[in-house]
């Protein structure tokens, strides 16, 4: 198969979280020369294959072959990768087929390498995440297989290829909050104690407020309130309690114990219970290190263009390999129609994703 092959093989075998479509087994023998490891935990399936030319680094290439489902009003089969007008259009073009086959493809034709090449890979990146890359690294982590450096080929230029990779992300915090009152008649609000009258006076210093300043690498920490609601859909009765959700999409400047002195702060005098859960932690690859170094020369001779770096968006399985200590970045084709209905990419940027990982494994020494 060459690249466009690849990726529509890929494309046309159905994967929807956390099934694999049968991927796995199929990377498996397309790389025959590696050795595999499979860490199928539950319903998930995750694969670690490797292969040591010599002594020397471990770069390793990650991505999930689990879709989200295509949903309704496609023009297309999002089943069928289908082209037309210089796009390839299918559920997981751009989220990330096309980086899966990009460094699939491009370990397949290495002859030589100064170390260790790998793919890590699960069916459940887009699901919950709980069996997949993360036990992955553990398993590795167990029998001093970590790599070096990881290449997440999530889909991370904006305006057009290779204008951005992935140097860190956010964390992201959840809260649930129950603001405790008093149920009452309407009639009588002296005699209850109305949560939602006692949020609604501090409500407007807290939704949307910036906790911190940000600072160059990071955009700044916002208290997003997702959920609010209370009492019985009726008129007549105050609630006896209301329940608010939030997410802090937080930089390296807050943890979760700001948070709680913001919420102590403004529910002074309150009654209430807060529980805080953290699904990712921030992180940041500096720039100084290898592995953003040699990305970036990589890109600039394949396309020309300095790309930004960026800890923008929302999170992906590079946030469970920076505390194993592992130097990761991401970089793949555009995103602007990921998990949409007609997702598509072109077919240079697949080749071009294909020719900038060639070039990086060329290179790195």
């Amino acid at each position: 198969m060459n690249i466009i092959e690849l990726f529509k093989f890929l494309i046309e075998s159905k994967s929807e979280t956390p099934d694999d479509g049968g991927l796995l087994d199929f990377i498996e023998e397309y790389l025959p020369d590696f050795t595999a490891v499979r860490i199928d935990v539950e319903d998930v399936k995750n694969l670690f294959i490797y292969k040591k030319f010599s002594e020397g680094e471990h770069l390793c290439f990650a991505g999930h072959v689990d879709v989200v489902p295509a949903g309704e009003g496609w023009d297309t089969d999002p089943y069928k990768a289908v082209e037309k007008d210089g796009y390839i259009y299918g559920r997981g073009t751009q989220d990330m087929k096309s980086g899966v086959a990009a460094f699939t493809q491009a370990v397949l034709e290495v002859e030589d390498f100064k170390g260790t090449l790998s793919l890590l890979l699960t069916s459940d990146e887009e699901g919950e995440a709980t069996y997949g890359t993360i036990k992955v690294l553990e398993y590795l982590k167990e029998n001093a297989m970590l790599p070096d450096a990881v290449v997440v080929a999530e889909p991370t230029c904006e305006e057009r290829f290779g204008d951005a990779i992935k140097v860190g992300r956010r964390g992201s915090i959840n809260g649930y909050l129950t603001l405790k009152g008093k149920q009452g008649h309407a009639a009588y609000p002296e005699k209850a104690i109305n949560p939602i009258h006692n949020i609604a006076k501090i409500l407007g210093d807290m939704a949307g407020v910036d906790l911190d300043s940000g600072d160059e690498h990071f955009a700044p920490s916002k208290f997003v309130v997702t959920d609010i609601r209370s009492g019985m859909e009726v008129t007549n009765v105050t609630p006896n309690e209301l329940k608010m959700m939030f997410n802090v999409r937080n930089n390296t400047n807050i943890t979760q114990d700001e948070i709680k002195a913001f919420i102590a702060k403004h529910f002074d005098g309150l009654d209430y219970e807060l529980r805080l859960t953290q699904g990712s932690y921030p992180f940041k690859t500096l720039t100084d290190t290898k592995i953003v170094q040699k990305i970036d020369k990589a890109i600039e001779e394949v396309t020309q263009i300095k790309p930004k770096h960026s800890t923008a968006g929302g999170t992906s399985d590079a946030r469970f390999m920076a505390p194993f200590g592992i130097d990761v970045i991401e970089f793949g084709v555009k995103n602007d129609t990921i998990h949409s209905v007609n997702e598509r990419t072109t077919k240079k940027e697949l080749e071009d994703l294909y020719r900038v990982f060639k070039t990086l494994i060329e290179i790195w020494e």
